[in-house]
């Protein structure tokens, strides 16, 4: 098959490219070529608008599925996503019996190896229980352990965990973090009750990030900073989920300002992309109205977002072009190491997201494939 090429204005690692992008049969980037242009006028010129292909490390589900479920659930949220601009992603676990989390993994790993058509690639699995506080549940249930390292290696054989979020107060935790390191995961804060000191030293620990940031963990006291002032102090990384539902804009203003690597999570459920109704997250019964997902309690559980309206809503803080962009795909991938993702560069993958004038997705290639 010979190269294929799509003219629009391309947003490049150096600037915006008034010209075009073209890929190869094994789906990588050839070339993007063309005249630099001001991102301001990205879009604007008859041309459409061509994006990376958005990154999310924390899943639970779509289109009515959940990543806990069994069997093909996995392959109709990849597709899911996929149709949002969505390129490569996290599938996160919930807190639940070791045997339901094993049976899950089981289900994950044949599109970790395989990606199916019109699916957004699976990078790899994001445990988020349940190493967690069970003061700081959030949406989870109450299923909560101390860490097992030998449980948690026999689950990376079985599927890739890229990210394993722990509340660092729990005894054993901190002293797991170097391990866990070592088996390739990045560690992140998240479900937690400890104090600011317990978040400075999970992070001189090795810990990498925080866990959608504000949410579920000890709150800013100016006398008692507790996770989040340990992650606007000192964190390098941080997820935050910009459904302004979540985190107040404010909120997500001073946390764009306090860390230079934070980048956006939908921290989807089965109720996104569907209709106002009644969900699964887990073992827990969620409830979607109003673009929000909750508990019977009125809890937040999960979101019903996607990262093209979490670019829309960036966009809407005011951010450039290029940061927002940056905020819901480069910054995650190189959180992940993946230097071929998250940018349309030469040797990259070729995945990308077709905007028109108002930012609303007109097409999605996913590794030189259209979807």
């Amino acid at each position: 098959m010979s190269a294929q090429h799509l003219q629009a204005d391309v947003l490049t690692p150096d600037g915006v490219v008034r010209g075009g992008v073209s890929w190869d049969a094994t789906g990588r980037v050839l070339a993007v070529q063309g005249e630099t242009i001001d991102p301001a006028q990205a879009g604007q010129g008859g041309l459409p608008l061509a994006l990376p292909g958005f990154v999310d490390l924390h899943v639970h589900g779509a289109m009515g599925h959940d990543v806990m479920d069994a069997g093909a659930a996995a392959a109709t949220i990849a597709a899911g996503l996929a149709h949002h601009g969505t390129t490569s992603w996290l599938a996160t676990t919930m807190t639940a019996p070791t045997a339901e989390i094993t049976r899950a993994l089981g289900d994950l790993a044949p599109l970790c190896q395989q990606r199916g058509a019109g699916q957004a690639r699976l990078l790899g699995v994001h445990l988020e229980g349940p190493y967690i506080s069970d003061q700081r549940l959030g949406a989870q249930p109450d299923c909560t352990t101390q860490v097992d390292l030998a449980q948690i290696a026999s689950w990376h054989a079985l599927t890739p965990i890229r990210v394993l979020t722990l509340a660092p107060e729990v005894p054993g935790h901190l002293q797991a973090i170097g391990p866990l390191n070592d088996l390739g995961m990045r560690v992140q804060i998240g479900h937690s009750n400890g104090s600011y000191d317990d978040g400075v030293r999970a992070l001189q620990a090795g810990a990498a990030g925080f866990t959608h940031l504000f949410n579920a963990m000890s709150a800013l006291h100016h006398r008692e900073p507790g996770m989040v002032g340990a992650a606007l102090a000192h964190a390098q990384h941080a997820e935050i989920i910009p459904d302004l539902l979540h985190v107040h804009p404010g909120a997500v203003r001073a946390a764009l300002r306090a860390i230079p690597g934070l980048y956006c999570v939908s921290d989807a459920t089965a109720a996104t992309g569907m209709p106002d109704g009644d969900y699964r997250l887990g073992r827990q019964t969620v409830h979607k109205c109003l673009g929000a997902v909750r508990l019977a309690d009125g809890t937040l559980a999960g979101s019903a977002l996607t990262l093209d309206q979490a670019l829309r809503h960036l966009l809407s803080l005011g951010l450039g072009l290029r940061e927002a962009s940056a905020r819901v795909s480069t910054i995650a991938a190189d959180y992940l190491g993946l230097s071929d993702r998250g940018r349309l560069s030469p040797g990259a993958w070729a995945d990308l997201v077709v905007l028109d004038a108002q930012h609303t997705v007109q097409r999605v290639l996913v590794e030189g494939d259209w979807i």
